[in-house]
């Protein structure tokens, strides 16, 4: 329980351990840096990822099934590298389980974050969204960026919360307000421009059988996108932090691969998708937002 809050506050609703880093890390260490108070939400322990570390897929859900146990670990040095004291797993560890690719038949587990209970997950997150009384909440698209099915539910739970904390009827501390949410976003002219720039590094094929932005499965059209947080500062800070999850992410050099073999630009510039809330000045030729708490100081 906080005692003391920040003048600004903003809480991350990410499905798995390294989702946190991969779409928002650097935006994350940047407002720590400026003294805000940042709460992270997880909503599995991803225990279904795969392995990219020879020596630990035997932790895998198919052998062990640890993998569970030791991602924690790699959120807890994650969260150092990135500054973050305040993480949490929704519901406590292992409240819910990662549920697998769409259309496994691990999405059927009732144990999976897919079968969850929409209000009773909510409610969950309510605690949280009311104890720390964040200005701004960040979570995923209604697709869950790619489709997977534990992005999705955690883009249900969290904008559910965000109306459940609000309402004065709905029991359990006091009733909080949320003034701006924001969805993740990959804007397809950056995602473009990090094909060019990893073919011109002598890459035939960087993405596998992908050979144009929009044959990937993820990415949003510019237009959409509001805001563009700077985050260049702690670029070294997400560095460390994707390298924090060994078991999922290769780092190599400005690029990293996760265990689909995709490859992607890692961007200290994170973009996102203002849907509620009265939009901040913007700046550049984009007139994107420069600041998720533009507006509201």
């Amino acid at each position: 329980m906080l005692t003391e809050l920040p003048a600004r506050r903003a809480l991350f609703v990410h499905a798995h351990p390294d989702d946190e880093t991969i779409g928002s890390g650097s935006t994350m260490a940047r407002y720590v840096a400026e003294g805000a108070h940042v709460t992270l939400v997880t909503c599995t322990l991803g225990e279904l990822g795969e392995v990219l570390v020879p020596d630990l897929l035997g932790l895998g859900a198919d052998r062990a099934d640890q993998l569970g146990g030791y991602r924690l670990a790699e959120l807890e040095r994650a969260m150092h590298a990135l500054g973050v004291t305040d993480f949490r797993l929704l519901g406590g560890i292992g409240r819910y389980r990662d549920s697998g690719m769409m259309g496994l038949e691990t999405n059927a587990d009732p144990r999976a974050f897919w079968q969850a209970d929409l209000d009773a997950a909510a409610t969950e997150l309510v605690s949280v969204i009311r104890e720390v009384r964040p200005q701004v909440v960040v979570t995923y698209d209604e697709n869950g960026g790619y489709g997977h099915p534990d992005h999705i539910q955690a883009h249900r739970v969290a904008m559910r919360a965000v109306e459940l904390a609000a309402d004065p009827g709905h029991p359990g501390g006091e009733p909080w307000e949320v003034a701006k949410i924001y969805w993740t976003a990959f804007p397809k002219s950056v995602l473009a421009h990090g094909i060019d720039l990893l073919r011109s590094l002598g890459e035939d094929s960087p993405f596998g059988v992908v050979e144009t932005v929009d044959d990937l499965p993820f990415g949003t059209p510019d237009e959409l996108v509001t805001t563009q947080v700077d985050g260049s500062a702690h670029a070294d800070a997400k560095h460390a932090a994707l390298r924090a999850h060994a078991t999922q992410i290769a780092v190599d050099g400005p690029f990293f691969a996760l265990s689909n073999h995709l490859g992607r630009e890692v961007l200290a510039r994170e973009h996102f998708i203002l849907v509620r809330g009265k939009r901040g000045p913007g700046n550049g030729e984009s007139g994107w937002e420069d600041d998720l708490f533009a507006g509201l100081e």
